[in-house]
């Protein structure tokens, strides 16, 4: 075979999957995109021939107070869970080389299985445990004496919903933060550790010093992903609160979905997911210039 050829068989040979791959994620996203620009809504759903509206349908947003009141929500929302999961997750990671080979072991197996759990099946879980008759967490409470929980209904506060949905998305996506920090950790020289703290070098400034200018890019890599994770976080949502009560946990990608599934507005419900994208766009390419300029 030519040596021509010989290079270009590896990409004739993934070029179905990528060309599949790319189908499946641009063919939802132009539809939308197009949905987006036209009066589109039941009737239009089930006869067709839907007309271009132009800008109507993003005016209509954008000058609502609604929106805005969700996109502010979503920022908060997504702020508070990122800043637990980076916390948390460093603190696991560099408390993980300090323990004994077998629980070090262990808790990793415990981070791995907590990651692996699927997303519903943990989210029925909580619904179970924050239950307010029979709930695990109440009877804990009560137990240690605060009595105002007894029989406490988390899910018709908004606050504790927006607690309850938070504890939940923070204890799924630790363990990735976690363990991709702890396996970049391993990559630096245990030599530099050694000369910080032989000058004198608490383990604050250690990890000012040494360990988080080694791990930068890696720790804006880690807040980039769960940004983007978190901001388009939906089934934990839908599942626990269906983004009640009164609106208090809905987010953009619920707004959308309930825009699109209850007034049947499937025009205004992909001008939400389309403006959605955009601003995860552009943090995303924000965070990614700034990684590769450091």
């Amino acid at each position: 075979m030519p040596a021509r050829n010989r290079s270009l068989w590896p990409y004739l040979l993934i070029a179905p999957t990528v060309a599949g791959g790319a189908f499946l994620l641009l063919y939802p996203l132009l539809k939308a995109a197009v949905i987006s620009f036209q009066h589109f809504r039941m009737g239009e759903l089930i006869r067709g021939g839907a007309v271009f509206a132009g800008l109507e349908n993003y005016t209509e947003l954008l000058t609502g107070a609604e929106f805005w009141q969700v996109l502010l929500r979503t920022v908060v929302w997504t702020a508070i869970n990122v800043v637990l999961i980076v916390v948390l997750g460093t603190g696991i990671a560099l408390m993980l080389p300090r323990l004994r080979r077998g629980l070090r072991l262990a808790l990793m197996s415990a981070l791995a299985l907590a990651w692996a759990t699927p997303i519903i099946a943990a989210t029925t879980v909580f619904q179970w445990l924050f239950q307010s008759e029979l709930g695990v967490v109440n009877w804990v409470l009560v137990t240690l004496g605060l009595d105002q929980f007894q029989g406490y209904t988390w899910f018709a506060d908004g606050t504790a919903t927006f607690a309850v949905l938070v504890i939940l998305v923070v204890w799924q996506s630790v363990p990735f933060a976690a363990l991709t920090l702890y396996a970049g950790l391993t990559t630096i020289p245990v030599e530099l550790f050694e000369s910080a703290r032989i000058d004198g070098g608490t383990g604050w400034q250690v990890f000012w010093k040494v360990t988080f200018p080694m791990l930068r890019q890696l720790f804006a890599l880690i807040a980039a992903l769960e940004v983007i994770w978190v901001a388009k976080c939906f089934p934990q949502i839908w599942v626990l609160s269906q983004g009640g009560p009164d609106g208090a946990t809905t987010t953009l990608p619920v707004y959308a979905f309930k825009v699109a599934r209850v007034l049947h507005r499937y025009d205004l419900g992909s001008a939400v997911a389309m403006l959605t994208v955009l601003i995860l766009a552009v943090a995303l390419i924000s965070n990614l210039r700034r990684m590769v300029r450091s």
